[in-house]
């Protein structure tokens, strides 16, 4: 067996980690053969329940959990990292202005940021999950000079699993009928989920999505919005945000970065945007169609952009760059 790899999960006492940390500590996301240390960060007034959480490891009794560490110092967290999943942030509040929000999350991201950049492994492979995730990321990335940006990406794969989810069940076929579907830009209500590229297996022939729905007028509304708001509808019928398959999101992302994304399929990824051949203004977090290899991913090119998704695409960046440079003012 190999030596152990040391993986951090924020917010790790909230609802998201406690689908998630079973899926890593089983082996289900880095692999069946690598024993893993778990440093599991949280506020102080939560570490009470993070004890309850380390006595559930503890009794799962897996043979890859060589180590759990709970801790509220940043200095212990981010120490010697192979992996940071950063899923604690400052949730919205009633009555919260969404700049307000941005405020509190900057800090918090600026503060984990520059632990990373002192404490872990210059090779660190960084997820950022608490929203608004896109921005949270750029902000970490911008306070971790001396970790390459291509290290930091953020969490779109759930709106990936979402759209491909959709359109499945519209079809009639597994999920895994449908592959390359696109979530381009942010991880709010602008997202744009594309499936102008998007392929279906029906029948044991793969045929475009539009052929495949047959429903111009669906996938062009309802299916988009629906992507776009079913983080608020599962909060409408749970009284909770989405857990389960936030979990399952991130547990395929990660994998994919460390194992590679499968022959002939993209997924996609919020990452730096410096250098796209899609027209997306640089020194963004936008979520672009990727693959991955070596632990290394590379943005689709070349996919041809129609008139209806180019508006989208734009609209998406717009309140990207607006976040961004908010953000930027609260920094300064």
């Amino acid at each position: 067996m190999s030596d152990p790899i040391r993986v951090l999960v924020t917010g790790a006492a909230g609802q998201i980690a406690y689908s998630l940390l079973y899926n890593i500590a089983k082996g289900d996301v880095f692999g069946k053969d690598q024993p893993l240390v778990l440093v599991l960060l949280d506020i102080t007034p939560m570490l009470p329940v993070l004890d309850g959480v380390l006595m559930e490891l503890q009794d799962c009794a897996l043979p890859l959990l060589r180590e759990v560490i709970p801790t509220d110092k940043e200095e212990v967290a981010f120490k010697d990292l192979d992996a940071a999943i950063l899923v604690g942030s400052m949730p919205r509040k009633e009555g919260m202005e969404r700049k307000d929000l941005l405020k509190a999350n900057v800090k918090i991201f600026k503060s984990q940021g520059s632990a990373l950049d002192k404490y872990a492994k210059k090779t660190v492979k960084v997820l950022v999950v608490g929203n608004p995730a896109n921005t949270n990321c750029l902000i970490a990335s911008k306070s971790a000079p001396s970790i390459p940006k291509e290290n930091f990406s953020c969490l779109t794969r759930l709106d990936h699993n979402r759209a491909r989810s959709q359109l499945a069940i519209r079809v009639g076929v597994p999920a895994d009928n449908v592959k390359d579907v696109i979530i381009w830009g942010n991880h709010s209500s602008t997202q744009y989920p594309d499936v102008h590229h998007a392929k279906v297996k029906v029948q044991d022939k793969e045929v475009g999505a539009y052929e495949a729905v047959q429903d111009d007028n669906w996938l062009k509304g309802d299916f988009i919005s629906t992507v776009q708001q079913r983080g608020a509808a599962v909060i409408k019928a749970r009284k909770l945000s989405s857990a389960m398959s936030a979990a399952k999101a991130i547990s395929d992302h990660m994998r994919d970065i460390w194992f590679g994304t499968p022959e002939g399929e993209f997924i996609s990824m919020g990452v730096i945007s410096d250098g796209n051949s899609y027209e997306v203004p640089s020194d963004l977090i936008y979520s672009f169609p990727v693959v991955i290899k070596n632990k290394t991913w590379k943005i689709v090119d070349g996919l041809a952009i129609n008139d209806f998704s180019r508006g989208k695409m734009d609209a998406t960046a717009k309140e990207l760059v607006e976040e961004r440079d908010s953000a930027l003012e609260f920094i300064a």
